[in-house]
């Protein structure tokens, strides 16, 4: 099989705030295919759709009702073969999320699997013996509140890691996995080019039994025994000429070369959860800078030999990375670009990174919309905080600053209608059509990043060796093969910093690949601008 993906860069796509053609406030699949020329200019190679299937949405469409059916708000399957069509026709692929740690409640087996004890779809979710007073364990899950939810009519409890909304699998029967592998083939065949999993390392539980010490989600997370279960999976994704990316929690930087091996592994990178490192009391937390390069450069190192990673600095379930790792300016916006997008991996664009987006100035919890934030809210109302408090508590670090509609015009430009969320008010300032227009903003420095890294093997094959590692702003790093050899340099601070450069650095002549700041300095003690980057090649 081909390894595309390893000279590709993604873009996530959020299909409720991507773009809407017909003006009921939702973005959907036909909104999406009109901006496959934007896709096209900025040179991404494919697109990772969230889900888009239909569902009740109590998670945003985590919830599948129907994984072979999609949500009517975002358009037919017709519209899916149709965008999928003209997205090849670009050079593009599509991958779209692989939802099968569990379903919605209002799923056809669950529906069934409540009737009855004796019902033969029991068995394809986690059901065990409580009372409404007493659950089989204290496991908590993910959303907060027991893992179990009781069940009246039948007199037990069933098992769910998220929303009480979305049950858990039972993976161990092997009538359930038959029938996910049956979906999952028919989707390849209906032509996708692969999948994200989400919460994959989910899908194995301990006994009931098990005792929690210090990890409270250690009974769901990467337990052993989902050995088998990834090695079904392999068989089938090794079949077809596809990428597969896991969010796979509990699977740490020693154990991610294994899942992720080219000839052995289960799938083909990872999407660690570690790197967002914050810092600061609740309500004024900051995105850990030394931290969140330590992680990413553990990562770099430990996968080096055998694996490949996933490289993200947005997504759909974090606030905006230009206003927690940076300042929400250009220069910030750029940098952190520039500091991920040249490591060894994969790299993820999530929509709106590329114009620099920031996070989203909430005024009411009425704008709120991520159930695990609502739920949150109400927490600390019942803590007695007062409705402002729990408000700034709540929203300071949700993932709804992710999910405010694309910006596409000085209006906003995402639908004639009112958007289901509020689009920013800095709608105006940052925008895709006055970005286009400025040969110096994040969105062109985004098409120079992007055409740098594919036209430069060292950024693709070549090895990692982070520099100056306790510096608590500064990422510098080498990216060396056989016959070439690259430096990049990164000030992650609003601040000037005066760093001294590694002797091979500056002993050599070297060419400047890019810079977010005119006149670059290099030399042996540099002060970097606030928030300056710089990539530079070792001359032959």
């Amino acid at each position: 099989m081909s390894k595309w993906w390893k000279n590709a860069v993604g873009y996530q796509i959020y299909p409720r705030s991507f773009m809407d053609s017909n003006d009921d406030g939702i973005g959907d699949l036909k909104g999406i295919q009109s901006k496959l020329p934007y896709l096209k200019e900025l040179g991404i190679d494919f697109i990772w759709l969230n889900p888009i299937y239909q569902s009740p949405n109590i998670d945003n469409g985590y919830d599948i009702s129907d994984y072979q059916a999609i949500n009517p708000e975002f358009g037919t399957l017709e519209d899916l073969k149709n965008l999928l069509e003209a997205a090849h026709a670009q050079g593009i692929r599509l991958i779209m999320d692989l939802v099968v740690n569990h379903t919605s409640d209002q799923h056809p087996w669950f529906i069934e699997s409540r009737k009855d004890r004796e019902n033969p779809y029991r068995d394809y979710y986690l059901w065990a013996d409580a009372t409404p007073e007493k659950m089989p364990n204290n496991w908590q899950s993910f959303f907060g509140g027991s893992t179990w939810t009781y069940d009246q009519q039948t007199k037990q409890a069933y098992f769910h890691v998220f929303a009480k909304e979305q049950p858990d699998l039972n993976w161990k029967n092997p009538v359930v996995r038959e029938e996910i592998y049956q979906m999952i083939r028919w989707w390849l065949d209906f032509g996708i080019d692969g999948f994200r999993l989400d919460a994959i390392s989910h899908i194995q539980k301990e006994p009931w039994d098990f005792k929690i010490t210090d990890n409270p989600w250690a009974p769901f997370m990467n337990v052993s025994g989902i050995e088998t279960y990834m090695s079904e999976l392999r068989e089938i994704f090794r079949s077809y000429d596809i990428m597969t990316v896991g969010e796979a929690s509990g699977v740490n930087s020693k154990k991610a070369p294994f899942w992720t091996h080219e000839e052995d592994g289960y799938i083909d990178m990872i999407f660690e959860l570690e790197h967002q490192v914050r810092s600061g009391e609740p309500g004024q937390e900051v995105g850990d800078l030394l931290g969140f390069k330590k992680v990413l450069s553990r990562w770099q190192k430990d996968l080096q030999p055998i694996g490949w990673n996933a490289l993200y600095i947005d997504n759909h379930d974090n606030p905006r990375s230009n206003s927690v790792f940076g300042n929400g300016t250009s220069e910030s916006a750029s940098a952190l670009a520039t500091a991920y997008m040249l490591l060894r991996g994969t790299p993820f664009i999530y929509q709106g990174q590329e114009l620099g987006m920031t996070n989203y100035p909430f005024e009411s919890i009425d704008e709120v919309n991520a159930t695990d934030s609502l739920a949150s809210y109400h927490a600390w109302l019942e803590q007695g905080l007062s409705p402002e408090e729990a408000l700034r508590l709540t929203t300071h670090w949700t993932r709804d600053h992710s999910r405010t509609p694309m910006h596409w015009n000085n209006f906003g430009g995402f639908s004639n209608s009112l958007p289901w969320m509020k689009v920013n008010p800095n709608t105006d300032k940052i925008n895709v059509a006055m970005q286009q227009a400025d040969l110096f903003s994040p969105l062109n420095y985004y098409k120079k990043l992007i055409s740098l890294r594919k036209s430069m093997p060292v950024f693709i094959s070549g090895s990692y060796q982070i520099e100056l590692p306790k510096h608590p702003t500064v990422w510098a790093y080498t990216r060396k093969t056989v016959s070439d050899e690259a430096y990049v340099i990164t000030n992650l601070s609003d601040q000037p910093q005066s760093v001294t450069l590694p002797n091979r650095w500056i002993n050599t002549p070297t060419t400047t690949l890019l810079a977010n700041y005119p006149d670059p300095s290099w030399k042996k003690t540099v002060t970097l601008r606030p928030f300056e980057a710089i990539a530079v090649k070792k001359d032959a």
